[in-house]
């Protein structure tokens, strides 16, 4: 999955293990939650790392929730979930793969 590159505008804060906002390993970066964007470095500055298209997790029989273990991240109006490697995010009755 191929996200646009979207700079993050007048982004003053720099991300990193010690911030205070929540890592997620996505693909081959980092990306931290912060005000309900999911930020990523690139080339010296911080993109928007949003996906480009509606990707459905097909075989996702575990239903995400308060009390499922897995970390939840606020992403724009919804919550995504952490697992395996991937964010899943609740869609029409099925799990999207953020």
């Amino acid at each position: 999955m191929t996200a646009p590159h979207q700079e993050h505008q007048a982004h003053p804060h720099d991300h990193g293990p010690a911030c205070g906002h929540r890592s997620v390993v996505h693909g081959d970066h980092v990306d931290y939650a912060h005000d309900g964007h999911l930020h990523r470095e690139h080339s010296g500055h911080w993109d928007e790392c949003e996906p480009g298209e509606h990707v459905a997790h097909s075989g996702h029989a575990h239903e995400h929730g308060d009390t499922c273990g897995h970390p939840a991240v606020a992403h724009g109006d919804h919550t995504d979930y952490v697992h395996d490697g991937h964010r899943h995010a609740a869609h029409d009755g099925h799990w999207d793969d953020h």
